[in-house]
């Protein structure tokens, strides 16, 4: 399967072993980021919170994550609180509103027409 550019936020990472959990833009199912074989010294650092750009590609029925980019080191780091302290009810009670948060990544690579990603928090 050819990889699909993707825009998304670190949930989870272990600097140690350098493995990563990303919420992805299209709000599929997550994807996991481990260094392929010969580029661990070659690895960027993912934090919790950190927008990234990246591959990905489904494997075995596995979304996994390939040559990340930081964009934005700590852009939430507070989402994955969020994320745990969220429950259905406060889901079902949310209003829809305007987002508070725009990141414009044309700043971020070449690109004829601005790209924004909305988030809120």
């Amino acid at each position: 399967m050819k990889p699909q550019n993707m825009f998304g936020v670190v949930l989870w990472s272990d600097a140690a072993a350098q493995k990563a959990v990303i919420w992805c833009e299209d709000q599929g199912e997550l994807a996991f980021y481990t260094p392929a074989d010969g580029s661990i010294h070659d690895a960027p650092v993912l934090d919790a919170g950190d927008l990234i750009r990246f591959d990905v590609i489904v494997e075995e029925n596995v979304r996994t994550a390939r040559n990340p980019q930081v964009l934005m080191p700590s852009h939430s780091p507070d989402l994955p609180g969020k994320l745990r302290a969220g429950t259905r009810e406060t889901a079902n009670k949310a209003a829809p509103r305007e987002s508070q948060k725009v990141v414009h990544l044309a700043q971020y690579f070449d690109m004829d027409t601005p790209v924004k990603i909305a988030c809120s928090g």
